[in-house]
């Protein structure tokens, strides 16, 4: 049971539960079970999308014992193929069967649509003739999906709209799950490049890689900026002033940035457990500031 849970990867899971929260928060009007029930599809494709990778990359000799991260169900033989492959469906069914029940209650076209677009995104990160993670798009893919899709998706099955501050809130959060795909994949630069498997990190070279993985942190934080700068030349855009709160995150940032700078090897894996930790942080406290814009 344990090795199960160690493959479901927990640690990165609040990159799938923090933008739903941040969703909620940002919408107007609290329906318990529609909460519950988006929470259950962001768990239900970060855990299947993590079984899958494992999946996906056991079987195809990506992952070894040579990779420097926690050790993986199939490579290191703790489960099969099959029932790693039989894990990750079961993940993904749970978020089919809840994104279905909100569909059901708001607008069963787009919502379904983007569902479907979701799974079909989880099975082919990692597989398929032409995963997408080896085409260099795995960042782009989590942007989406983690940022945007996440807390605007959220905010829509709430309240049937989706607000200006969930744009501007999606996007922050957006490109620190990007960071935390970057460190990810910085680290594993060189056992991904001996295996072939093709990341952007692995294309750009590590030095470009670390000077991304600033960039999208840094960005982050500035989105913070100008989107409260945006709201009071209007509030119809941007995050409100209490979203400043946000920019506490920045103080847990300061380590991962400074070894990411630097650090090589295993040293690496501070800077990721960090950035998901600044994504966790920066996202609570930005959760926080659009609740007391409307309580204050």
């Amino acid at each position: 049971m344990n090795a199960w849970v160690a493959g479901a990867r927990p640690r990165t899971l609040g990159a799938g539960v923090v933008p739903v929260l941040v969703g909620a928060a940002a919408a107007d009007r609290f329906v318990p079970w529609r909460l519950g029930a988006a929470l259950l599809v962001a768990l239900g494709l970060q855990v299947g999308v993590n079984y899958a990778n494992d999946y996906f990359d056991g079987v195809r000799g990506v992952d070894t014992t040579a990779r420097l991260g926690p050790p993986r169900l199939v490579a290191s033989g703790t489960a099969s193929p099959s029932a790693v492959l039989a894990a990750a469906l079961v993940a993904m069914a749970v978020a089919a069967v809840a994104g279905l029940a909100l569909a059901l209650v708001t607008a069963p076209v787009p919502v379904l649509g983007i569902g479907a677009l979701a799974l079909l995104a989880t099975l082919v990160y990692s597989g398929g003739p032409a995963p997408l993670a080896e085409l260099g798009l795995g960042e782009v893919m989590v942007f989406l999906f983690f940022g945007l899709m996440a807390t605007c998706g959220t905010a829509f099955v709430l309240i049937e709209t989706v607000p200006a501050a969930a744009w501007s809130a999606g996007v922050v959060l957006g490109l620190l799950a990007v960071a935390i795909l970057v460190a990810n994949n910085l680290r594993d630069i060189p056992t991904d490049e001996a295996s072939g498997k093709r990341t952007l990190a692995v294309r750009v070279g590590d030095g470009a890689t670390r000077r991304l993985y600033r960039v999208v942190v840094v960005g982050a934080f500035v989105t913070i900026v100008v989107g409260v700068l945006a709201y009071i030349v209007d509030e119809r855009v941007g995050l409100p002033q209490w979203g400043l709160l946000g920019l506490a995150g920045w103080i847990p940032a300061i380590r991962p940035m400074d070894t990411v700078g630097s650090a090589q090897g295993r040293a690496l894996v501070p800077a990721l457990t960090g950035t998901a930790l600044v994504h966790a942080v920066t996202g609570l406290l930005l959760a926080l500031g659009l609740v007391l814009s409307r309580t204050v």
